[in-house]
């Protein structure tokens, strides 16, 4: 049994379409089975709200008198992408704002545009003779400026990794705060709502085919950046106008220490065009498996610790290393239920049909990393044996031992070998000239570490932030594993 573009079009123009949203779908499958569901209904919606951080928009603003040709330019403070025609910019979702970074970015201005606000634009240049301009200061709205265009490179992944950390201290990230030692889990993606899920083989979805997109009307024009639909990690390169769009389904975030994204609501309408399609769209998410993934170790092959399903990611708990962890979704399920409820309505409505597209997407694309040229060292690789003294150990001891080893640091550990202080050869010094005589007087017990997989990049950083010249190497336990010093790093 097949169906063509052209009947379901048909009835959706006269009203008499079946339409179900994916998680309908489910349930009819189970009740009826494939070829049943495949016979009655017409078209399965889907929907999925959350961070896509590569997100952004063009705008044009029309030409001032007399004219400019921006160099720079800046949308409430957000740097925007000039290099286009002279009037015409690209603002990206991540770009945080001169003022207020970490609170405000290219997601905030996005949405801002769509809710009608007004935007500062300032802009500078070199003047030219068709364009002698130098300097722009004004305030625009969304209807004041000729075109606002959506447009997002990858977005809709396929699915999401579930993020954990097994490091002792907390980490700030785009998948949020993860917290230490396994302290809680997120993850992000609709699940059995999911556009990617109910359609992995891209039938329905291709270059030109419609979709529900920020609450208007886009389209996908191509597959996105870092598609890898045999990892299963297939993603969307999507537009539509943002003045149809609003901001319910396109808001900016600030993510604490990691910086800004745009929280994009995305929907696919499927045509049930066979049983197999019937099949792909009922998948549920006790189906849908993905990756529990240590952040912990700052490297691009992080490593995999389990595989886990989407329903007991939903369930708010997965069972880690005979762990019970409490797992918190990136995303909204509340909202992407609503799109693809909302994208049902518009066809149950006639407002919206379907296309075939022009050109189906990869199914065999390969994910490339970053070909690097030059070695990336790491903690690991530079640090060098720590010279230790113990916590009960004399003021003097540890004198001699700056002097006879010739260095400036003196890590202080416990018997059990794990981090109590440093010891600096000025420290000494300063004793000598205050007439202190205990260790306890001249120890710094709050000390800045670093593990072995830390970037060295990472390591001089917090050098240079907390201005000191060494970093104790330790383990998950706190025991120490070597120094690290800015000698090293130069």
């Amino acid at each position: 049994m097949t169906k063509t573009y052209a009947e379901i079009n048909e009835k959706i123009k006269g009203g008499t379409a079946i339409v179900v949203t994916a998680e309908e779908m489910i349930k009819i499958v189970e009740d009826k089975g494939i070829k049943v569901a495949a016979e009655e209904i017409d078209v399965v919606t889907t929907g999925t709200f959350g961070p896509m951080c590569s997100s952004g928009a063009f705008l044009n603003f029309g030409h001032s008198d007399p004219p400019i040709k921006f160099e720079h330019l800046w949308l409430n403070d957000v740097h925007a992408y000039h290099g286009n025609a002279a009037v015409d910019c690209y603002i990206g979702c991540t770009r945080m704002a001169d003022i207020r970074p970490f609170e405000y970015g290219g997601g905030h201005v996005i949405e801002d545009l769509v809710a009608g606000k007004e935007i500062r634009l300032r802009g500078n240049s070199y003047t030219t003779d068709c364009y002698p301009l130098a300097e722009v200061d004004t305030k625009f709205t969304i209807n004041e400026i000729n075109q606002a265009i959506l447009l997002n490179p990858r977005n809709a992944y396929q699915r999401y990794v579930c993020a954990v950390n097994s490091s002792d201290k907390t980490l700030y990230t785009y998948m949020g705060k993860l917290l230490p030692k396994f302290g809680n889990a997120h993850f992000a993606g609709a699940g059995a709502l999911s556009p990617l899920s109910n359609d992995p083989d891209y039938e329905t979805i291709g270059i030109g085919t419609r979709i529900f997109l920020g609450g208007g009307i886009g389209y996908v024009i191509g597959e996105g950046t870092q598609h890898s639909p045999e990892s299963r990690f297939g993603t969307l390169f999507v537009k539509g106008d943002l003045k149809q769009m609003t901001p319910e389904y396109l808001r900016g975030v600030s993510f604490e220490k990691y910086g800004t994204s745009l929280f994009v609501g995305l929907g696919t309408a499927i045509p049930i065009l066979n049983e197999g399609l019937a099949k792909k769209t009922a998948i549920s998410d006790a189906d849908l498996i993905t990756d529990v993934v240590d952040y912990g170790v700052p490297r691009r092959d992080r490593p995999t610790l389990k595989q886990v399903s989407y329903e007991e990611m939903k369930s708010g708990f997965i069972e880690l290393n005979d762990k019970v962890v409490k797992c918190s979704p990136m995303s909204s399920f509340y909202h992407a239920k609503k799109i693809a409820e909302t994208l049902k309505k518009w066809i149950q409505e006639s407002k919206f049909f379907l296309n075939p597209p022009a050109e189906t997407l990869s199914t065999d694309r390969k994910f490339k990393p970053m070909k690097i040229t030059s070695e990336l060292k790491f903690v690991k690789d530079l640090k060098k044996k720590a010279e230790i003294c113990y916590d009960d150990c004399d003021i003097k001891v540890v004198a001699e031992k700056i002097v006879r080893n010739n260095v400036n640091h003196i890590v202080i550990i416990d018997q059990e070998n794990k981090l109590r202080g440093i010891v600096t050869s000025f420290d000494i010094t300063k004793a000598i000239a205050d007439d202190k005589h205990r260790l306890e007087d001249i120890i710094t017990t709050r000390v800045i570490t670093a593990s072995d997989n830390d970037p060295i990049d990472v390591a001089a950083r917090k050098m240079k932030t907390n201005e000191i010249s060494a970093l104790p190497v330790v383990d998950d336990q706190k025991k120490v594993l070597g120094i690290i010093t800015s000698e090293e790093l130069m």
